[in-house]
């Protein structure tokens, strides 16, 4: 019974940054949970419950979407998620979450520091950020900085920012799920756990979009870099 009521509370504050931000559900759950619970259960329950949060802000956000800024990411993740997938049931993901903490930490505080000017990447980048996403998503369930740096450094709006990592994680997660489904590492146990904490989500997630409305882009992005660095601080501490 504490682990559901911690799960759920977990959860409220993931679905909450999430709907602030437009990411870091897993990156805030992941962590917390394998304090309470095995890491093979918590991936597959962080990417399940993701998929409630992320589905919630696409349909808030469709006007926003623009399919021709999430292809790109979501056709570069697709061999990444079996990559990663592979990487969850054999290898150790301590390595693969200090190389992702430092390099949070390096891109946060150089965008806090300084004010570049937007550089607009090219669409190239766009695929090898899907592919490193979906890979570390799949592996240790925090795919999101790769897909977050490459969103942040153009000239986009906010919304724009928003909607795209939404609607990319969200067909990302369904994508993650159902591979994790077919190699066995969504049980009836994560499906309860799930199921259990499943209010809460929604409750976070509702919460954290009414805020995120009230605030401008350059606020948005200082959120955003703040909160990339508390959570490169986390990965490089599991």
């Amino acid at each position: 019974m504490t682990v559901f009521f911690l799960s759920s509370l977990i959860f409220l504050f993931a679905g909450f940054i999430q709907g602030l931000t437009g990411f870091g559900g897993g990156l805030v759950a992941i962590p917390l949970l394998c304090m309470i619970m095995d890491v093979k259960l918590a991936i597959p329950l962080s990417i399940l419950s993701g998929l409630v949060i992320t589905t919630i802000m696409a349909f808030g956000l469709r006007r926003f979407i623009d399919v021709r800024k999430i292809l790109p990411l979501l056709i570069g993740s697709i061999p990444g998620v079996f990559i990663g997938t592979v990487l969850l049931k054999q290898a150790d993901p301590v390595a693969i979450n200090r190389i992702l903490g430092l390099l949070l930490l390096g891109i946060s505080g150089i965008n806090l520091l300084f004010k570049p000017n937007p550089v607009n990447p090219p669409v190239i980048w766009g695929y090898l950020a899907g592919f490193l996403s979906g890979s570390i998503n799949a592996a240790v369930g925090a795919g999101g900085p790769p897909a977050i740096i490459y969103t942040t450094l153009t000239d986009w709006k906010k919304d724009e920012i928003k909607a795209t990592l939404t609607g990319f994680f969200m067909l990302n997660g369904y994508i993650t799920a159902a591979v994790h489904a077919f190699h066995g590492m969504i049980t009836q146990t994560t499906v309860g756990y799930f199921l259990s904490t499943l209010f809460f989500v929604v409750l976070g997630t509702f919460a954290g979009s009414r805020i995120s409305g009230r605030i401008n882009r350059r606020t948005y992005l200082q959120v955003v870099y703040i909160l990339l660095m508390g959570l490169g601080i986390l990965m490089m501490a599991r």
